[in-house]
């Protein structure tokens, strides 16, 4: 595994969010977080990249291990994180944000990513001129062009479009297919178990790997639970 924590717990004062939770990822891999809201899907996916401390538990980097990782230190690893508000700046075009990216990782993705995303006619615009989903296929642009180790992506599709939904969903599976180590996160089952080999159920303060997604669903408290019992896969995945 390239990204492994475990054993994570976190309290906020009174609240326990995560008891004994874990998150891993391998490379080419996609792993999906799937939990109902105030699960602690972002809390430990921040934890996992050294956006916020845990009270216990230990993040694993390649030969990094640390119980208090830091970002700073794991993006020169090669892990980057994208947050659900993305990583666009006001104060720039989407054509500045990407040629930042492109001075210091390369430039040679640069076409490749305005053309799988669609940003063609985006590039003069600056974020708030932009919708929810080109802002969305803007920040995974910068993840393309880096082309990082491991990619963590919190709910990348939440409120998309299906147009825009379906974009990022396929850009995530091919950055993975290229050997990226992605773990991602939301609540629209069925276009992440689609697009996912490895499910991780989030709940009651901890995880449950429950395998690629054809296993997922054939788990009993899952299904009742979570996905409900008229759940059924799509024909592709």
């Amino acid at each position: 595994m390239l990204l492994r924590a475990e054993g994570i717990g976190k309290s906020f004062g009174r609240s326990t969010v995560l008891k004994s939770a874990a998150v891993w990822a391998e490379a080419g891999q996609v792993s999906v977080l799937l939990g109902r809201n105030g699960s602690g899907k972002t809390t430990l996916m921040r934890i996992a990249c050294g956006c916020l401390r845990a009270d216990f538990g230990t993040v694993r980097f390649g030969e990094y291990a640390r119980e208090r990782p830091v970002l700073s230190d794991l993006a020169r690893l090669g892990l980057m994180y994208l947050p659900q508000e993305g990583l666009l700046s006001n104060r720039y075009s989407v054509e500045q944000h990407l040629d930042v990216i492109a001075f210091r990782y390369g430039s040679y993705r640069v076409v490749e990513a305005v053309e799988r995303l669609r940003l063609g006619e985006c590039l003069g615009l600056r974020p708030w001129q932009l919708s929810g989903g080109e802002r969305a296929r803007a920040s995974l642009a910068l993840a393309l062009i880096r082309g990082p180790r491991c990619l963590v992506v919190d709910e990348p599709l939440a409120g998309l479009a299906p147009l825009d939904s379906d974009l990022l969903a396929q850009v995530l599976r091919t950055m993975a297919d290229e050997g990226c180590a992605v773990v991602t996160s939301g609540h629209d089952a069925r276009e992440l178990l689609a697009l996912e080999d490895v499910v991780l159920w989030c709940v009651a303060g901890t995880t449950h790997h429950l395998g690629p997604p054809e296993q997922a669903v054939g788990h009993t408290q899952f299904v009742r639970e979570y996905l409900g019992p008229g759940f059924r896969l799509p024909k592709e995945a």
